[in-house]
């Protein structure tokens, strides 16, 4: 009973703060439609101060409701006036709270690379379409046999996506993997990580084409929650959780990894895949660590 009460209450806060903030940050994304040149940035900038101070909010709230740890480990050295390219393991609806925890008013607002179905999401649908987060809709191998000419339709929407980041800090996060890890998933892939799906490397190849030298960093972000199974975000609402690991690397990055072209040059398109499987590698090594500390 008490969890269902908790989870009730911080379920109704999270409304609240999502019906009185959502209005503020929709005057300012429907002004970048309107606004000229610099009129539209400071639109722009608007719209992300209202989704800081929404996500500070959500902080609070679940400061004040329930017991979650979050151990955030590897900010210090942030700042909110450059780029970051951002990537982190997948496994619940669990990790959007964790980066905000670890990275909210730590880093630019970040921006997701979203399922074009979500745009549907009552409120949050409407937010981050105000927020220029692009919606990307996804094909299976079997649709796209019958419709080739579909193909790279993500690829051209990333490219499409990151023009308009240009023109301000942000930071870009992109889930690897492509999808949330379930052992199904784990075992369909023949995955060769413990811990992780296979990453794709062709959205972030992408990415660092199109802002590589407005990018002043790599955020490598490893979220490990207690037990085996990643929790549900109902097990966050009622308070179920007890700790969350959040460990943050910031590695520099290497200009050669946006001097090629991915789509035509094979030997570049190894050497971006090299390096996102490297990546990996030491991100399942990492997961294992740190389950053991958890555990």
């Amino acid at each position: 009973m008490r969890r269902l009460l908790t989870g009730i209450l911080t379920t109704l806060l999270l409304v609240l703060n999502t019906v009185v903030m959502i209005c503020p940050l929709m005057v300012f994304a429907l002004l970048k439609l309107v606004l000229p040149g610099r009129g539209r940035d400071y639109a722009s900038a608007g719209a992300m101060c209202m989704a800081e101070t929404w996500s500070a909010i959500d902080k609070a709230i679940f400061a004040l409701c329930i017991p979650t740890q979050w151990d955030v480990r590897g900010v210090d050295k942030l700042r909110q006036d450059t780029s970051y390219l951002c990537v982190s393991n997948h496994q619940t609806w669990v990790d959007i709270p964790a980066l905000i925890e670890s990275l909210n008013r730590r880093v630019p607002f970040f921006k997701f690379f979203l399922k074009k179905e979500l745009i549907w999401v009552p409120l949050l649908g409407l937010a981050w379409w105000g927020l220029d987060y692009p919606f990307m809709k996804r094909y299976s191998k079997a649709f796209l046999a019958k419709h080739p000419e579909l193909k790279g339709k993500d690829l051209e929407i990333t490219k499409a996506a990151c023009e308009l980041f240009k023109r301000q800090p942000v930071t870009v996060v992109n889930y690897l993997e492509g999808t949330r890890f379930t052992e199904a998933k784990h075992r369909e892939q023949q995955s060769p990580y413990t811990y992780l799906l296979k990453p794709k490397a062709g959205g972030v190849a992408f990415v660092l084409a199109a802002l590589g030298e407005q990018l002043d960093a790599l955020l490598d972000v490893t979220i490990v929650y207690p037990g085996d199974k990643a929790p549900g975000f109902w097990d966050l609402l009622n308070g179920s959780i007890s700790r969350v690991i959040i460990d943050i690397r910031v590695h520099e990055l290497d200009p050669a990894l946006w001097a090629g072209d991915y789509e035509n040059d094979p030997a570049f398109r190894e050497t971006v895949q090299a390096w996102v499987n490297q990546l990996w590698a030491e991100k399942d090594r990492r997961i294992e660590q740190l389950r053991a500390e958890m555990n």
